[in-house]
């Protein structure tokens, strides 16, 4: 399998490397500034094959034209059903993208509900998931729809357990903090808010999780738990149906109360 390097940005972003073992050669993974990612491929004599983008959002494509100034002859491979300047291969769900010189493959998800048309890239062991699921959150609506994203997380829960979540954003803490709020007695939690403090005390990222603990303490991913439905109903303040409601609930007080 390839080496996956991680370059920050901006004050929390991740933009992701994904290169052959040998780190020869690199796909870029939601460029939103050119110059670190110009840094670490000259520090580490990596040569670019290819931009993978998740959707419009200018803190995850903001460097596609500095990086194409340097290198113009690398695809730019961006969802089918968003307007991205630079785009030369729209993808969409069941296209397969095939990196030769990592010698890799690619296929491609739809997820909307962060934006519209948000796709995420996924090799059988590795999500590149932009700002569809965080380590402990999701993302916010913007021009997709709540139903949108709770389909599309309900989708990626049903990967492999061992799969590696690569989000684009340091999110991790402050998602946890308001998966307390939500489930204050889950034991894999309290145990995952430890480890991500001794991370980020020493320098390290939180990212990537693994699918398996998300599934333990995301409560986005945990809308069949009694205790995140007890809490919904209560912030709803009403008998939510089934899951997409529950979903749309937490979500909203998220984004009315904690965010």
């Amino acid at each position: 399998m390839p080496t996956v390097l991680s370059i920050p940005a901006f004050s929390d972003n991740y933009i992701w490397l994904l290169c052959d073992n040998k780190q020869q050669y690199a796909a870029i993974v939601d460029p939103g500034d050119a110059r670190p990612v110009l840094e670490t491929l000259k520090n580490k004599h990596i040569q670019p094959i290819a931009i993978l983008i998740t959707h419009h959002h200018s803190d995850h494509i903001g460097g596609i034209p500095a990086l194409l100034q340097r290198y113009p002859d690398i695809p730019v491979y961006a969802p089918k059903n968003e307007k991205i300047s630079h785009c030369t291969h729209p993808v969409q769900e069941g296209d397969i993208i095939q990196l030769d010189k990592i010698n890799h493959t690619l296929q491609i998800l739809d997820t909307p509900g962060h934006t519209a048309g948000h796709i995420v890239y996924y090799d059988n062991e590795n999500l590149f998931c932009g700002d569809t699921l965080f380590v402990n959150g999701c993302g916010r609506v913007f021009d997709g729809t709540l139903k949108d994203l709770h389909q599309s997380l309900e989708k990626l829960a049903k990967l492999p357990p061992e799969t590696k979540i690569y989000c684009a954003h340091e999110y991790t803490l402050d998602n946890i903090g308001f998966a307390k709020w939500v489930e204050a007695d889950n034991k894999d939690l309290q145990a995952k808010e430890k480890n991500c403090w001794e991370l980020i005390d020493n320098d390290k990222p939180t990212v990537p999780s693994r699918l398996s603990d998300e599934l333990k303490t995301n409560p986005f991913l945990r809308c069949n738990e009694a205790t995140v439905i007890d809490k919904a109903e209560h912030f709803a303040g009403r008998k939510l149906n089934n899951s997409a409601d529950v979903f749309a609930a937490i979500r909203q007080w998220k984004d009315s109360e904690y965010d």
